[in-house]
C-alpha cells in the first residue's frame, strides 16, 4: 500500500522558486512511476512532470526548462523544485503515480502573484 503527502507549498512573487515533497509510505515505492499534477478550480487535473522508476524524467511543455522533477528512493520522496514562477503556475499541486493513483494527501497550494 502507497500513500503520499505533499508539502512545500506557499506563496511567492513572479519570477520566484518553490520546491515541493512528496512523501510516500510503502516498500514499493521505488518501483513506481511516479509524478506531479496540478488542478485549478474548474479545470481538469494537468500533468506537469513525471520520472520513471529508474529516474528518467519528462514534462509539460508550460514548464520544461523551468521545473525539475527528482525522486530520493532511499527516502521514499519525490521532488518538485520549481523556478522562474509565473501566475498561470497557481493550482493546488499533487503527486501520484504517473500510470495510477494511489491514496494521496490533499495537495498543496503554490500561488504565484504578478
Amino acid at each position: 500500500q502507497v500513500q503520499l503527502v505533499e508539502s512545500g507549498g506557499g506563496l511567492v512573487q513572479l519570477g520566484g522558486s518553490l520546491r515541493l515533497t512528496c512523501a510516500a509510505s510503502g516498500s514499493i515505492f521505488r518501483l513506481i512511476d511516479m509524478a506531479w499534477y496540478r488542478q485549478v478550480p474548474g479545470k481538469q487535473r494537468e500533468l506537469v512532470a513525471a520520472i520513471t522508476s529508474g529516474g528518467s524524467t519528462n514534462y509539460a511543455d508550460s514548464v520544461k526548462g523551468r521545473f525539475t522533477i527528482s525522486r530520493d528512493n532511499a527516502k521514499n520522496t519525490v521532488y518538485l523544485q520549481m523556478n522562474s514562477l509565473k501566475p498561470e503556475d497557481t493550482a493546488v499541486y499533487y503527486c501520484n503515480g504517473r500510470y495510477r493513483d494511489y491514496a494521496g494527501g490533499q495537495g498543496t497550494q503554490v500561488t504565484v502573484s504578478s
